[in-house]
């Protein structure tokens, strides 16, 4: 387990960023051979993006559930429709076997929402917590001072 870092905690980020919330839904669970596949594409996504810095992928946290659901976090919207774009990473060849496999028919299904953050815009806390979501990906600081309430660490 992570170590705790026990006191309230925010994260400075420089610059914009793009949130990236992405999922799937077993609609038919006894369908395995259409679900297993789309299960098992985000794991080597992550693998290759987290071995290519230069990709603009800056991180992920996955949330418990049945099927989890991901958010990951990027430098530019560019940045993640260049890869989702890129035919010789993991992305297309998946998105392709989804869009022949399942297609439409009901048995998986996928959802992503894309947030592009400008910076300042975003307030966060942590206490008693380790490095989680934004606080892996950025600068933990202290919430204390002009950080202690939401509406001060928020541009306004």
């Amino acid at each position: 387990m992570s170590k705790t870092i026990n006191q309230r905690m925010t994260v400075k980020i420089d610059g914009d960023f793009v949130v990236f919330i992405i999922g799937m839904r077993i609609n038919r669970f006894w369908k395995f051979h259409k679900w297993i596949p789309v299960a098992s594409a985000m794991p080597k996504m992550v693998k290759e993006l987290s071995d290519k810095p230069e990709s603009g992928f800056l991180g992920f946290q996955v949330f418990g559930g049945i099927p989890p659901v991901m958010v990951q976090y990027w430098r530019s919207f560019e940045h993640l429709e260049a890869y989702a774009k890129d035919r010789n990473g993991h992305h297309y060849p998946a998105w392709k076997a989804f869009n022949l496999k399942v297609k439409s028919n009901g048995d998986v299904g996928i959802w992503h929402e894309t947030y592009k953050v400008n910076e300042g815009n975003y307030e966060c806390i942590y206490n008693n917590m380790p490095e989680y979501g934004l606080g892996k990906i950025g600068e933990m600081i202290s919430a204390t001072g002009r950080k202690e309430y939401a509406g001060n660490r928020i541009s306004k």
